[in-house]
C-alpha cells in the first residue's frame, strides 16, 4: 500500500487523490510538515565538520563507476531521442494555441 497526501477539512480527512487501500485496513495519521517535501534530510541538518566531510568523500570515492554495455548505451541514446522528440512535439502543441 502506498502513502497518500490528504487535507484535514471540517473534521474529516480528504485525500488529494484516489486511494486504493483495502476496506478495513488500519491507518496511521500524522500531520505532514509544511512546505516542500525534503528527501534525504534538510541541508541545515548536515554537518560541515572536517570529519563529516571526510566521511562523505570516502563514501563518494568508494562508488564504482557506472559502465554501460554497447547495447545499454544504444538503448539509452534511443530513449533520450524519444524524450527529446516528445518534448518538442508537446511544446509545439502548446505554442500553437497561443498564436494570433
Amino acid at each position: 500500500m502506498n502513502a497518500i497526501r490528504a487535507t484535514w477539512k471540517s473534521g474529516k480527512i480528504v485525500p488529494d487523490g484516489p486511494v486504493d487501500w483495502p476496506e478495513g485496513c488500519r491507518l496511521l495519521i500524522e500531520p505532514a510538515p509544511e512546505g516542500p517535501v525534503s528527501i534525504g534530510g534538510r541541508e541545515e541538518d548536515w554537518s560541515n565538520s572536517p570529519e563529516a566531510i571526510a566521511d562523505w568523500l570516502a563514501w563518494y570515492d568508494s562508488l564504482e563507476p557506472l559502465v554501460f554495455t554497447p547495447e545499454e548505451e544504444a538503448d539509452l541514446t534511443a530513449w533520450r531521442q524519444e524524450v527529446k522528440e516528445s518534448t518538442i512535439a508537446r511544446m509545439k502543441e502548446r505554442f500553437e494555441g497561443h498564436g494570433e
